[in-house]
């Protein structure tokens, strides 16, 4: 009971002075939205990054030639001509942890298809690749294990080079050409729209592997392998057993190190969110330093409100209030002004959050965690800049309060 009494005389308070109490509760109102507003915006782009790193595919290993060193001078990754198609085909036989396999290979090169034409990328895959990627036919067929044997010349089109070079009709059993190479048109992809780099991922042409190295691509050698763990749990155990297989087939001794590298998608998504777990926190702690100026603002107001009190504290003291009477009320004002910034703030920064989305498309996920982080900061500046003003209320003495003027 008498701690009610406390908080609502500190109400009676607070209502004295309404436009000042509101004036006060705006630097918290503004610094807990912002906080919760700019945690939104950086867990959205995470989000949006883990998105775009699933969409590569399930549980994804990429194995590509590793680095070359001629003279002194080092080249990165990809820039040696060391995997084969035996390779391929013997990480599927041969590794128990590995489920699918896609060799790969790439060239580049317009494309024409009538009078109309288009410059994009022509990827060689295997059949298993659409199936790794968790992409699917929207029309049409994929190519087969017999398209593949027999260098066929047949492709699948994604969506944007579909759209680019039949505007009109399905492009489906039509003829195009690359570099002046007649491909029959076997199916067109499901739209997969940007990667996290921006990048369209349906400006793409696929086509058997085999076709690609011997007719489009100045060399046979393979880009890539694209390899499907059998479960996620595998993966580290699906690369460690590549590893040891290319290892062995390229001969190389125990001292020198690997002529290939193997990407997961954990590292890829260790690498991509560490960069959005940076952009939150300082997002976070530049919208912190408001909550700052909030709580130095409830300070001031509060150590106001002590020097206007000073004879009430006084005449409270004559007639029984002890000194942490005095200390309970003054906290709890300045908690009430901190909780209830720290409530309006919330409710603004959630309703921001939302806006943000809707107006700039930008994706925002409001946490838990920021909801709670925000109402400590709210009843922790309450207590750290309310307790000076009150401590100061508390050891007044009572005879000097009661002369004051």
């Amino acid at each position: 009971m008498k701690v009610m009494n406390t908080v609502l005389s500190s109400f009676r308070a607070l209502r004295r002075n309404k436009m000042r109490s509101f004036l006060t509760m705006l630097g918290v109102i503004i610094g807990v939205s912002a906080v919760i507003a700019m945690l939104a915006i950086g867990q959205g782009a995470k989000y949006s990054v883990e998105q775009q790193i699933s969409a590569l595919g399930t549980n994804v290993l990429i194995v590509i030639p590793g680095t070359q060193q001629t003279g002194g001078i080092r080249v990165g990754a990809g820039s040696v001509t060391t995997l084969t198609e035996e390779d391929a085909a013997a990480i599927q036989n041969e590794c128990p942890a590995v489920a699918l396999v896609s060799p790969g290979t790439r060239a580049g090169g317009q494309v024409i298809a009538g009078n109309l034409n288009w410059a994009t990328s022509i990827e060689g895959t295997g059949v298993d690749y659409l199936q790794i990627r968790g992409w699917n036919v929207a029309y049409g067929d994929f190519y087969t294990d017999q398209d593949i044997k027999a260098a066929a010349k047949v492709c699948v089109l994604g969506k944007t080079v579909a759209d680019n070079l039949f505007p009109d009709g399905s492009p489906v059993d039509q003829s195009i050409r690359i570099r002046n190479v007649p491909f029959k048109v076997a199916g067109v992809l499901e739209r997969k729209g940007q990667n996290a780099l921006g990048q369209d991922q349906d400006d793409i042409i696929l086509a058997p592997y085999t076709t690609v190295a011997r007719r489009l691509s100045p060399s046979t050698s393979l880009r890539q392998i694209l390899v499907s763990a059998t479960s996620s749990a595998d993966i580290a155990v699906a690369q460690s057993q590549i590893a040891e297989l290319l290892r062995m087939r390229h001969k190389i001794a125990s001292y020198d190190p690997d002529d290939f590298t193997i990407r997961n998608q954990a590292d890829l998504a260790s690498a991509a969110t560490a960069t959005t777990d940076v952009l939150t926190y300082l997002l976070a702690g530049i919208a912190s330093v408001s909550l700052l100026v909030g709580g130095i603002g409830i300070m001031n107001i509060m150590l106001v409100s002590v020097t206007e009190r000073t004879r009430e504290i006084g005449i409270r003291m004559s007639v029984g209030a002890r000194s942490r009477d005095i200390l309970t009320q003054f906290l709890i004002e300045a908690m009430v002004l901190s909780l209830l910034g720290g409530a309006t703030g919330i409710l603004l920064g959630v309703v921001g959050s939302r806006a943000i989305s809707e107006i700039v498309k930008w994706p925002t996920v409001i946490t838990a965690f920021s909801i709670v982080l925000s109402c400590g900061f709210s009843v922790g500046i309450g207590v750290f800049f309310g307790f000076y003003p009150a401590r100061k209320a508390a050891l007044l003495n009572p005879i000097e309060a009661l002369r004051y003027e």
